[in-house]
């Protein structure tokens, strides 16, 4: 039977995507190989909301030229988000690829992997593979149109997911071995509003807490104008659904909110974090910045970095803005801020949440962290605490899809070390 090899790029959506292709061309016979080159079957899913992130697809897709005039029969396709309904340009550019698939939409591949299989069983996308942690997409599209943003172009509008398909698809997670699921969607707070009774994430999130075997439940990414008080109360309440959320401010200026068509004032946002941080003790923060956005001006990006000094998170993820063709920005925008000052202020921002998670996560020392583990990285044992810090041990003992608990005994600002400090505890009994 053939091989496959997925190189993905991008978003936990795409991730997502990329995992249920993989389960389905398995479902086929199809086995996954570490070597590109070796497959049968060769798959890019590619990312397009950074210019960084097309620039290392295409280079990909530039390296596989060559193999195509040694192998005729190798099956090659660029799947995801810069694959859009126009693929004459791509063809043109990449003529060595022989497929062009929409995020999702990878149908056509597999009924050309099912005439290359012996195997006519129905494709699934269920994962085959046991695993610890899975992202579950429950919402998929954007109807929000951020002036930067390509998404809702490409991915198209929000088309939310029943709950009863979720629910099977968490229990047959549950079955082969996964205790945590991530629910993914580009705004994930939108879930439901499009579905018959209008059931929101809150609803969808007590729903999910009843699956037997289900030890944790995430979601991302919020959107501040879209975060309901009801939702909060119910992450707050419920046992299995983590203490950590992503909440994208993008910016921390209100001209530079309004510009980027965000729908909310840094205000709203930080009495929204006041609110999260009330109700949820302990909950710990991430956020998303873009620095360099057309017309922001030197004093516009000190309102940004003094409210990432203010609310003090505990991750930020600070990208420079590189127009993508298509969005609102990209047509009716001049990008006006120079590459060496997007750097200096991306520089700064990181240089800045480097202080705040080093202070943060030191006052984690000598704390018990309950761990879910992952797998295990030069001798070390890794998993992530409830609140999403990543916590590293030493065991000689299995402990993959355990919940263990550790005591942090060193801190830095991206990772916590710690010891175990008791045998595995199982968490489905209390919950």
């Amino acid at each position: 039977m053939g091989s496959y090899h997925i190189w993905t790029v991008g978003c936990q959506m795409n991730k997502a995507d990329s995992d249920n292709l993989a389960n389905a061309l398995e479902r086929l016979g199809y086995r996954p190989t570490e070597v590109m080159e070796e497959a049968g079957i060769i798959v890019v899913n590619s990312c397009s909301v950074r210019q960084s992130a097309e620039n290392r697809v295409a280079g990909r897709l530039s390296s596989l030229k060559p193999l195509r005039g040694e192998r005729k029969d190798v099956l090659i396709a660029l799947m995801g988000c810069m694959v859009d309904a126009r693929t004459e340009p791509l063809k043109k550019r990449f003529p060595h690829v022989d497929l062009f698939l929409r995020p999702q939409q990878f149908d056509e591949l597999l009924n050309l992997a099912q005439e290359r299989s012996a195997s006519q069983e129905r494709a699934l996308t269920l994962p085959k593979k046991s695993s610890v942690t899975a992202f579950v997409p429950i919402i998929q599209g954007c109807d929000n149109f951020c002036s930067y943003c390509i998404v809702p172009y490409r991915r198209g509008r929000e088309k939310s997911r029943p709950v009863d398909e979720i629910l099977c698809e968490a229990g047959g997670l549950v079955s082969r071995g996964v205790r945590e699921i991530t629910l993914l969607g580009q705004n994930v707070d939108s879930y439901g509003h499009d579905l018959p009774g209008r059931p929101d994430l809150a609803d969808l999130l007590v729903e999910l807490h009843s699956v037997q075997g289900l030890w944790r439940i995430r979601f991302l990414t919020s959107h501040p104008k879209d975060m309901s008080d009801m939702l909060i109360a119910t992450v707050a309440r419920l046992p299995k659904v983590c203490e950590h959320i992503n909440l994208p401010v993008q910016a921390g200026d209100d001209d530079t909110l309004r510009a980027m068509r965000r729908d909310y004032t840094v205000q709203h946002y930080r009495e929204l974090v006041g609110r999260i941080r009330a109700e949820i003790p302990r909950v710990s923060l991430s956020t998303d910045v873009i620095v360099g956005f057309p017309g922001e001006t030197h004093q516009q990006f000190l309102h940004t970095w003094a409210l990432l000094e203010e609310l003090r998170f505990d991750a930020v993820h600070v990208a420079a803005y590189s127009p993508r063709p298509g969005t609102i920005a990209s047509r009716t925008m001049v990008d006006d801020v120079p590459s060496a000052e997007k750097k200096a202020r991306l520089q700064a921002v990181e240089s800045l949440q480097e202080e705040i998670a080093t202070a943060m996560n030191s006052e984690l020392q000598g704390e018990l962290m309950e761990v879910l583990v992952e797998g295990q990285n030069k001798g070390k044992w890794y998993g992530r605490s409830r609140t999403n810090k990543l916590v590293f041990f030493r065991d000689s003992a299995l402990r993959l899809g355990q919940m263990v608990e550790v005591m942090v005994e060193k801190t830095s600002p991206w990772s916590l070390q710690g010891r175990l400090l008791e045998a595995p505890r199982y968490v489905e009994a209390a919950y």
